[in-house]
């Protein structure tokens, strides 16, 4: 596969994998977890979101009435866009193209690797000096294995270092196709229940503890993250069970443990795809948090696991 579908692309980010990095982030992902900050990373294909705010209003504009056969534009009584009728659209996407405040955004685009290695190769100078080089994330790029391993072997071919973000809910031969290729995994271990795990994300986590426990093996430098999730994960209870499943199942291979306190990302991401946002409800006490949060990395560093608050490490 010479091509993926792409729904960012972000330069000189530095949390993803050491030094300055250029990140892709790709469509699709096997989970729904109701948490997500990128819901428009969790269908394959290319979607529309749609931004009230910056629509210029049909008396001055209009253009993607124009263009729309369907007639699935809906809108406000002010003139102003405020959804598509998704029974009615064919995702042409001509109304996302013409419009001119971008009120009508696409959520995905379809890159080569060829493309992706021209916008690398403006920033191979900062690699270079900082010890950066390309992270993949998504979505799940698992889902769109075979272009990651094209655009790794670019990467490899040029010498540029290669990190690759992923849930890991898949069979483990798919992630055997990037070992020649990665520098570097980050993977999610959110929860040690499976039938939690599968009640909040819509999957169980069998494939998930079954990559990363092959993944332990090959001494690829593996970087865990818990996403700490209240009336979810943060329980004792869970946390002894992950610190066991690295320690036995893992053999403790893992450079760094980061827990990460729960973030009200995506909140309009979600309305532009008219999608209620699933937090919605959650109240969070940010200081109770974060002290729960320091608790655990000192369980986590009292049973001899390397973990840190957050994604920043000090030597990477």
């Amino acid at each position: 596969m010479d091509s993926g579908i792409i729904f960012n692309v972000q330069r000189y980010t530095i949390h993803d994998g050491p030094g300055l990095r250029t990140e892709f982030f790709l469509k699709g992902c096997p989970l729904r977890c109701p948490w997500c900050g990128n819901p428009e990373s969790q269908k394959s294909n290319i979607e529309l979101g749609i931004y009230s705010k910056k629509c210029i209003g049909v008396e001055k504009c209009g253009d993607c009435i124009q263009v729309c056969k369907q007639q699935s534009l809906l809108f406000s009584e002010d003139g102003k866009i405020h959804s598509i009728d998704k029974k009615k659209c064919v995702n042409c996407r001509l109304c996302a193209k013409i419009c001119p405040s971008v009120a009508i955004k696409e959520w995905g685009k379809v890159m080569s690797v060829e493309d992706c290695m021209e916008i690398v190769r403006k920033d191979k100078h900062f690699y270079e000096t900082s010890g950066g080089g390309v992270t993949i994330s998504g979505g799940d790029p698992l889902v769109q294995v075979e272009f990651v391993v094209k655009l790794f072997k670019a990467c490899r071919l040029e010498k540029i270092h290669t990190c690759f973000e992923s849930d890991f809910h898949a069979k483990f031969n798919k992630v055997e196709k990037l070992l020649p290729y990665t520098d570097l995994f980050i993977a999610d271990l959110k929860h040690m229940d499976s039938l939690i795990h599968k009640q909040f994300t819509g999957v169980g986590n069998e494939l998930i503890l079954e990559c990363l426990e092959q993944l332990a093996k090959t001494g690829i430098p593996i970087i865990l993250r818990i996403p700490i999730i209240p009336n979810f994960n943060d329980t004792q209870k869970n946390m002894e069970q992950t610190a066991d499943f690295i320690l036995n199942n893992m053999n403790n291979n893992v450079r760094t443990l980061q827990l990460l306190s729960f973030m009200r990302l995506g909140e309009e991401k979600y309305k532009s795809l008219n999608l209620p946002y699933p937090m919605q409800d959650l109240e969070v006490d940010r200081e109770v948090l974060t002290q729960k949060v320091h608790k655990y990395v000192e369980y986590f560093s009292s049973r001899g696991i390397h973990a840190i608050a957050g994604t920043k490490e000090k030597h990477i």
